[in-house]
């Protein structure tokens, strides 16, 4: 009985994690470029534990692990704001932005002009182009940017937005604020700016929450058997106790 319910306790702790990458997902359905994750599991089998009550090849006990997290970095719909600062990639591409720990990278394009005249993302940090920063005058306007990230005012050229993407992306990692951090970045080869618009979060409300449904259940059902076997457990000893006295 121990066995079974440490095989089990190793399923309720993975379906946890998974209800927290699932309910993650849900609460950034409204992010502009989020990317939703998926949580992968394994069979893992016990190298120093058998089942007593059985021969052969099923004496192994199986647990069950989350082996790895995947993200989903498929284009998310890109809705039209027309507001010159909105920005999407259309692409496998992400924007560079310049924070106190170092370069990251995000697809939220909802950026915006500080009191500094700096291109900035929503939480402050700016934006970075080929030459570094991207300045603006108080007195500029009519900005443009091109599908190359190109970006021009009333006052002229500005430089062009440095769009990297990643051979490896599953490499990256989340870091909050909607940015990413890790991996290889080399120049943009296979991604396009759309100005005026912004990028939807990938994930679909509908679906995650059928998932956190199913979730719920299979750990309802879990625990409803651990109980279950507390149950025949406390009965077992009962009636040892019983022939013994």
């Amino acid at each position: 009985m121990e066995n079974a319910q440490l095989i089990s306790l190793s399923r309720q702790m993975a379906l946890q994690r998974h209800m927290d990458m699932v309910a993650n997902n849900i609460a950034n359905v409204n992010t502009t470029g989020f990317k939703a994750e998926q949580l992968l599991f394994e069979e893992y089998k016990m190298p120093v534990a058998a089942h007593g009550d059985f021969s052969g090849d099923d004496r192994t006990l199986s647990y069950v692990q989350d082996w790895a997290t995947i993200q989903d970095f498929s284009d998310g719909a890109m809705v039209q704001t027309d507001a010159p600062l909105d920005l999407a990639i259309s692409g496998e591409g992400f924007f560079t932005v310049q924070t106190a720990a170092g370069e990251r990278w995000t697809r939220g394009g909802a950026f915006q002009i500080n009191n500094e005249g700096t291109l900035v993302d929503l939480s402050g940090n700016p934006v970075l182009g080929d030459g570094g920063q991207i300045q603006f005058g108080p007195e500029e306007t009519d900005i443009r940017v091109g599908a190359d990230g190109s970006i021009s005012s009333s006052a002229g050229a500005k430089g062009r937005l440095r769009i990297v993407e990643f051979e490896e992306v599953q490499a990256l990692t989340r870091e909050g604020n909607n940015l990413m951090s890790g991996g290889t970045p080399i120049p943009a080869t296979n991604s396009r700016v759309l100005q005026g618009f912004t990028e939807k979060s990938n994930v679909s409300g509908v679906a995650e929450m059928a998932e956190m449904i199913r979730v719920t259940r299979a750990y309802e059902s879990i625990a409803s058997l651990g109980q279950k076997q507390d149950d025949m457990r406390r009965d077992a000893i009962k009636r040892l106790g019983s022939v013994s006295a």
